[in-house]
């Protein structure tokens, strides 16, 4: 049975699951193996996820679960987003929809202004995803998405009507990159960015790892395309960017942290074509 979530398309037996960890085929059924499993929660700054031209000031309570599609060397998650031996080394709780939407509004005099779906990579699991932002609109609050943007249209167009704000991971712009070292596709990510930005507020993530994505000529070319955009915030160069810099973690040990210098240099060069570019983890 061929699960239809992301670009892997993974073929699953009966009984197994997907590269993420998350998706099992249940007597011919693909179907997520942790739906209302919760492996962290937190109420955070909403400039955390990070998104600074959304409700900024306010605060947003933050649900992780577990698995993810791609597997990149430094994810600082990687306990609940990458199995280690076959397995997640992560404790999980349940929490319904419903409950998860009564937590969020008992919230609100914290300064929660709803659900943010993140840590891991919320979309393997996109059934609760959309089951919970669906208590959260009826509640008047709002649901945010941080993904890499690897999920396929028929995805994205269920859970776009149901969603209020994106932070979406642009992790370079070379195919190399995302290919041999990610294991994604770009194409698919910068598809899943076109039309997002159509339907919600985007903010774009990049993080800057030293001899990986690091050159000016790159930067150049990821804000050209950025820039080239039509959405809902208007032409592309209203959308913001947040150029991260990098510390060694997980299996990425081999560099030191970005040059702080160069975050900033490549942020010079990203305001050239974009209004509104914000420098993380400096």
């Amino acid at each position: 049975m061929r699960c239809q979530v992301c670009f892997r398309h993974c073929e699953i037996p009966e009984g197994r699951v997907g590269f993420c960890g998350a998706r099992v085929n249940r007597e011919g059924r693909i179907l997520p193996l942790y739906y209302g499993r919760v492996s962290s929660l937190a109420l955070d700054p909403i400039e955390k996820k990070p998104l600074s031209h959304f409700h900024p000031g306010s605060r947003i309570l933050s649900v992780g679960s577990l698995g993810c599609n791609l597997a990149c060397p430094f994810c600082q998650n990687h306990e609940i987003a990458q199995r280690e031996y076959g397995v997640f080394h992560a404790e999980t709780e349940a929490l319904s929809p419903e409950e998860l939407a009564e937590l969020a509004g008992r919230a609100k005099g914290r300064g929660n202004i709803g659900v943010a779906f993140t840590y891991n990579e919320p979309l393997v699991g996109y059934e609760y995803v959309r089951d919970t932002a669906r208590q959260i609109r009826k509640a008047g609050m709002v649901s945010v998405l941080v993904t890499n943007g690897t999920a396929e249209m028929d995805v994205l167009r269920e859970i776009l009507p149901l969603t209020d704000a994106m932070n979406i991971d642009l992790k370079g712009f070379t195919d190399r990159y995302y290919e041999q070292v990610l294991g994604g596709r770009r194409r698919v990510v910068m598809d899943f960015i076109r039309e997002a930005v159509k339907a919600c507020h985007v903010e774009l993530t990049t993080l800057i790892v030293p001899g990986e994505n690091d050159t000016a000529g790159e930067m150049e070319e990821m804000c050209r395309w950025i820039a080239g955009l039509k959405g809902m915030q208007g032409g592309g160069d209203e959308i913001p960017l947040h150029v991260s810099r990098f510390f060694p973690r997980h299996h990425m040990r081999d560099r030191g942290p970005t040059d702080v210098k160069r975050v900033y240099e490549l942020a010079d060069t990203a305001r050239r074509y974009l209004r509104h570019v914000h420098v993380g983890n400096c």
